[in-house]
């Protein structure tokens, strides 16, 4: 007798059949328990589609199955019944390359979901000298690392001696071939030191960097003219790497930074990207859309531009980026001999409060939009959690008065802190759009750990939470699954990481499973050091390094390599 099929009984054959073809690579059955299942969850797999119920099964490191497992055996099954689970969150700009040596918990992103961080902002790990290791003595001494590397595998070399866990990828910092071949000094290069940095950047990018990135608003990338870096850029895209860039204006002159940007992209034939895309300043707020739309134009005359940014209305750098570049010229020493020159220092002055361009210290409105975060030196750890205003009035100083006096207290440290300078609704504006990913733009730290005494910025612990709690859920900006795209798979396209991004059987098994009713951020900018939660479990390379919120001993992270990578 012949068996007659419903429709929806041949659909759910094909699927179970099709589930079990996943799991064991092609073949009609399963070839052994599994190491880890994570069973019942509200499946959202970095693409952008409806979520659905059902099960993911990891092998080793890797996605083995996804979809309806049943009696299937595991090493270990973790009941994530209401949980969402995604592929583990990818950040577009973070910062712990460094702070991964002191502190390879990485805490404050593993608890906000993030499995891998990209690097590289203007300074990068490698090109590394002798002259520039030995720059960072002090920094060594007090935070205990060592920078025993000189290129790009020997910093991976390095991070795999140490472990870490969560992964790493990285840029070639554009800042860092410049000082490895010219120095701090405010000049054009000459021809051979022109070809001396594009064979750096070729080196790099075959030892896996993802593509070059500028941090153009900051001394000595900005003493670079735009032939320089379309040059370094041709050779990234040779490896097929990108360029990212802190533009040189992110307020009054935006237009012109973006026209660079997309010269750069053209003349180079290299995919660009927009880093921690802002509107600085309130002169320029609640032009994002129009900024948007630029973009936009860009991108349907052809070119391959896109952004990311972070959740918050106050940016995070440092103090001296209130002094204008020119006087860095030379290096930190010659920036300290200017300041004790009177006349010099009168000029500075001048130009800071009567700017060509809006500088970071007009930008937040003056010494009361500017917050010390952290210092270097330990006889000024009063001032962290003080307005540069608050600070002036203890000393009865002027407020610009005051931000050199500290500068030069600290000797030739950076001392961190926070600017006033964005808009809620230009930083909404900008969430909405489909081609900005996400970053924290800060590095990993800890409350328990030895970065836990300086100070911090919010988002070091809360951006991606703050945006799946606060936009997606509660202001209903746009649904879950646009949020956690723009978290994963984005991202990874956006770099190179085609084997991560995803929930889908063959990627890599980052995992991150969130409570959607609870995750949020905590941190604030008056108490920064704290996690943030509905953050359930993560998984690195197939190991739980973050299992019920808490952190467990396993350090799975790896060193990442981009498209151009050569054995």
């Amino acid at each position: 007798m012949e068996m007659t099929k419903t429709p929806s009984a041949i659909s759910r054959l094909c699927f179970l059949l099709l589930i079990t073809a996943c799991g064991t690579g092609g073949s009609a059955a399963n070839d052994g328990p599994y190491d880890v299942i994570l069973k019942g969850g509200w499946i959202v797999d970095g693409s952008g589609n409806p979520r659905y119920r059902g099960d993911v099964g990891v092998r080793a490191d890797r996605i083995a199955a996804v979809g309806f497992l049943g009696a299937a055996g595991a090493r270990e099954t973790l009941d994530v019944s209401g949980l969402v689970v995604a592929p583990g969150f990818i950040d577009m700009m973070g910062q712990s390359e460094i702070n991964v040596l002191i502190d390879n918990r990485v805490l404050s992103k593993l608890t906000q979901g993030i499995t891998t961080e990209v690097t590289g902002e203007g300074g990068s790990v490698a090109p590394l000298t002798d002259k520039l290791a030995a720059a960072d003595s002090d920094g060594m001494k007090k935070w205990h690392y060592r920078e025993d590397w000189r290129d790009l595998n020997g910093y991976f070399a390095q991070l795999e001696r140490q472990k870490s866990a969560l992964n790493f990828a990285t840029f070639v910092g554009a800042t860092q071939v410049r000082l490895a071949v010219i120095g701090n000094e405010n000049r054009d290069p000459t021809a051979a030191e022109l070809a001396h940095m594009v064979a750096i950047v070729d080196t790099l990018m075959a030892q896996g960097a993802l593509g070059v990135w500028t941090a153009l608003e900051y001394a000595p990338a900005s003493y670079s003219k735009t032939d320089e870096l379309i040059a370094l850029a041709r050779a990234a895209s040779r490896h097929g790497g990108i360029y990212a860039s802190h533009m040189r204006d992110e307020g009054q002159h935006i237009d012109e930074a973006l026209n660079e940007v997309f010269r750069i992209a053209k003349e180079a034939n290299i995919p660009a990207e927009v880093s921690h895309l802002k509107l600085s300043g309130r002169r320029s707020w609640g032009q994002m859309p129009r900024v948007l739309a630029k973009i936009d134009s860009a991108r349907a005359a052809g070119l391959d531009v896109t952004a990311d940014q972070y959740p918050y209305i106050r940016a995070a750098t440092s103090l001296d980026a209130s002094i204008p570049t020119w006087a860095e010229s030379g290096g930190w020493d010659s920036l300290l001999i200017r300041l004790r020159d009177p006349v010099t220092r009168a000029r500075l002055r001048g130009e800071i409060v009567n700017p060509s361009t809006e500088s970071f210290y007009v930008a937040a409105g003056g010494g009361a939009g500017v917050l010390i975060t952290g210092t270097f030196q330990d006889s000024l750890r009063y001032m962290q959690g003080k307005t540069v205003a608050e600070i002036a009035a203890l000393h009865h100083r002027d407020p610009v008065e005051t931000v050199f006096d500290i500068v030069l207290a600290e000797g030739g440290h950076r001392t961190d802190a926070v600017y006033a300078i964005m808009d809620e609704p230009d930083v909404q504006a900008a969430m909405k759009q489909w081609w900005v990913s996400v970053n924290t733009d800060f590095g990993g730290v800890a409350p328990d750990g030895p970065l836990g005494t300086q100070s911090a910025h919010p988002r070091a612990y809360g951006t991606f939470p703050r945006i799946l709690g606060h936009y997606s859920r509660d202001l209903k900006l746009f649904p879950l699954e646009f949020a956690v795209r723009k978290m994963t798979s984005l991202a990874a396209q956006r770099v190179g990481l085609t084997d991560r991004g995803l929930v889908r059987p063959g990627m890599f098994a980052d995992i991150t499973v969130f409570n959607p009713a609870t995750v949020m951020d905590r941190a604030t900018f008056e108490q920064p050091h704290q996690t943030s939660v509905g953050i359930a479990y993560v998984l690195v390379n197939g190991q739980v390094v973050l299992k019920k919120g808490q952190l467990t001993s396993a350090r799975p992270g790896r060193g990442l390599r981009g498209p151009g990578y050569h054995r």
